[in-house]
């Protein structure tokens, strides 16, 4: 196929990243190629590293992290938006070893998934009714000590206030788009991803493109997320906490 060819084969699909095929080819990505890649802080070098891209798309971080040297990349997705085509057109044309997974968010499971070294979950919190329940799912499915990244809107009239907020869109308020939920503030983005099992979190990237942010977060171990979990539900139910922890 030649580069002609190939561009007019990727046009008859819907594209939100620009992927470079070949040299010369590059698919017509709505976002444009490399737009955002430079403030996620996603290391250069990954080798040796797995890599779960939560809510991949056309897998053009996916991609990447094979790029960059990754041991295993895993690009999940239920692609409701636009169908997987894309994807699976880039994958093959790349000749790629990412593994596809068709999953929600919701159900992602480290028995069935496994666990990671390094989870993206770019530009998807804003879009899900149950963000918390998210972090969650994709904190059980990263490894102790691994490094989990979100990209994420923000609600910037709150952006420095230190209690976490986030404001719910029941509507098209934020940039005319219904399938935004919310729009937290950095603090409880930082929160959230305390109480779903990561001890350090840096807002690497404060505000990009308007109302961006982007967060690392380092998952604790499972001993500390057991007693994490053991403290939190004694705080939350003191006044009527007499026995011993559930399941002892």
């Amino acid at each position: 196929m030649t580069d002609n060819e190939l561009r007019e084969a990727a046009g008859q699909f819907f594209w939100w990243h620009s992927i470079r095929l070949r040299d010369n080819v590059v698919t017509p990505g709505i976002s444009g190629e490399n737009a955002a890649i430079s403030v996620m802080g996603i290391p250069d070098d990954l080798t040796g590293v797995s890599v779960l891209d939560v809510g991949c798309w056309d897998g053009y971080y996916s991609f990447e992290c094979e790029k960059r040297g990754a041991d295993r990349v895993v690009a999940s997705d239920i692609w409701e938006t636009s169908g997987r085509d894309a994807f699976d057109f880039a994958h093959h044309e790349l000749d790629s070893k990412v593994e596809p997974l068709e999953s929600s968010v919701y159900d992602l499971d480290p028995d069935y998934a496994g666990r990671f070294d390094l989870v993206l979950f770019l530009g998807v919190l804003y879009h899900l009714k149950h963000p918390l329940l998210a972090l969650e799912k994709i904190a059980s499915c990263t490894k102790p000590g691994g490094r989990i990244i979100v990209d994420t809107i923000i609600d910037i009239k709150s952006q420095l206030n230190l209690q976490p907020v986030m404001i719910f869109h029941p509507g098209s308020e934020v940039s005319d788009d219904p399938t935004t939920w919310w729009s937290p503030n950095p603090a409880a983005v930082a929160m959230m991803l305390g109480a779903s099992g990561c001890l350090e979190v840096t807002n690497v990237t404060r505000l990009y493109s308007g109302n961006r942010s982007v967060f690392h977060a380092i998952k604790a171990s499972d001993a500390e997320c057991e007693e994490r979990a053991r403290q939190e539900y004694k705080d939350r139910h003191r006044q009527i906490f007499y026995g011993p922890w559930p399941g002892k």
